[in-house]
């Protein structure tokens, strides 16, 4: 199955592309995948979907397994998902990876998750130069361990030259955080000058700054809240839900999300005209 999408700018976004769309071999005759993908206009998926990837915790406490077990087994989900989203077309995947809050946690579990971290970034080295994946951090980076903002020095000037899709890896990060540190530049920039500040001028501060927002939001776990991610960015963004822990998460989630998404009405705040009120 091979198509191309167009990506417009609606909502706002300064990005108008088109990509090629390949999914030979992607996924399985007579599959629930199959069946999904049958579903979807692929001509109209999101070109920036973000995750919540909560649940790994709660997944290795149910199997009586240590926690950093989870968190491995999240990292496998994760690989799937980027491969997903490469073969589908998506441009943008963020990813909730570290908040701030999760400084909070047990120090090994903190220390093992970065150490988790610089390992799956030296192991997926090949698979990144192979399918053209960009690597991008957000969030307060000056307070990342060292040896974990090397690697991630090095992840990102290896693939900065790709653009199949960009995988936005959100790491000490806070939505809240995000938002005081754009007011501080604005003022250390002397830019506080009340008419021309607007909206467009205040997001050229921002962590992503050249990111169009979210189209997708997803979460796992079931959690009905956005915990302090992308406040700014997911305005307008379509929220999808599901009680999957995100260890579990696989190519089926992910297009049942896609199908989902494709059935909302996108308004952007504005109001349809019906039929009989023309246009």
């Amino acid at each position: 199955m091979h198509t191309r999408a167009y990506f417009d700018n609606q909502g706002g976004s300064p990005y108008n592309e088109t990509v090629d769309i390949d999914l030979k071999g992607f996924i399985s005759p007579g599959s629930e995948e199959e069946r999904l993908v049958q579903q979807l206009d692929l001509s109209r998926l999101p070109r920036h979907v973000a995750v919540i990837m909560d649940g790994n915790g709660r997944w290795a406490e149910k199997r009586r397994k240590p926690r950093i077990e989870g968190h491995r087994a999240g990292a496998k989900a994760v690989q799937e998902i980027v491969e997903s989203c490469a073969r589908l077309g998506v441009k943008f995947l963020t990813l909730y990876a570290f908040s701030r809050e999760n400084w909070k946690r047990p120090k090994k579990e903190v220390a093992l998750l970065w150490r988790l971290l610089e390992d799956y970034l030296r192991k997926q080295d090949k698979d990144l130069i192979k399918n053209k994946i960009r690597v991008m951090v957000i969030g307060r980076r000056e307070e990342i361990p060292e040896s974990t903002e090397k690697e991630l020095e090095r992840v990102e000037a290896m693939t900065r030259g790709f653009d199949r899709l960009t995988i936005v890896l959100a790491l000490n990060y806070s939505g809240r955080t995000e938002i005081v540190d754009a007011v501080k530049k604005i003022l250390q920039d002397g830019d506080l000058d009340s008419a021309r500040l607007d909206e467009e001028a205040f997001a050229r501060h921002l962590y992503t700054v050249g990111i169009p927002d979210p189209d997708l939001l997803i979460r796992t776990s079931g959690e009905i809240r956005v915990s302090n991610f992308l406040l700014w960015q997911i305005a307008y963004s379509e929220i999808w839900i599901t009680p999957v822990f995100w260890p579990d998460f696989r190519r089926r989630d992910i297009l049942q999300a896609l199908v989902d998404f494709q059935k909302r009405e996108r308004r952007f705040g504005a109001v349809h005209a019906r039929p009989s009120e023309g246009v």
